[in-house]
């Protein structure tokens, strides 16, 4: 009995798996920082602290007008053709 309920729970897990699976989009925040970093060059302390904060919360605005104008683009669009349309134009 209790093979049996393994068996069935195994095979239920197993089932539902990639019902939940979901994948993950990329992480951007890396390459932010990394040409972040290779801007900010040689400067130091307060000053490199200051031009980090201010290169990527413009990045992060200059994302979200992008955003806004490839949505503004996709009107019409649905469903597979409208993903893959938004992950060409956030792409550029």
């Amino acid at each position: 009995m209790t093979k049996l309920l393994l068996l069935i729970a195994l095979a239920l897990n197993l089932g539902a798996s990639p019902v939940f699976a979901q994948e993950k989009a990329p992480n951007h925040r890396p390459n932010k920082m990394r040409e972040c970093n290779h801007e900010a060059g040689d400067r130091k302390s307060d000053v490199r602290r200051a031009f980090m904060k201010t290169c990527l919360s413009e990045k992060k605005a200059r994302a979200h007008e992008k955003r806004k104008a490839c949505t503004v683009d996709a009107a019409g669009k649905s469903g597979a053709a409208r993903r893959a349309f938004m992950e060409v134009c956030m792409g550029k």
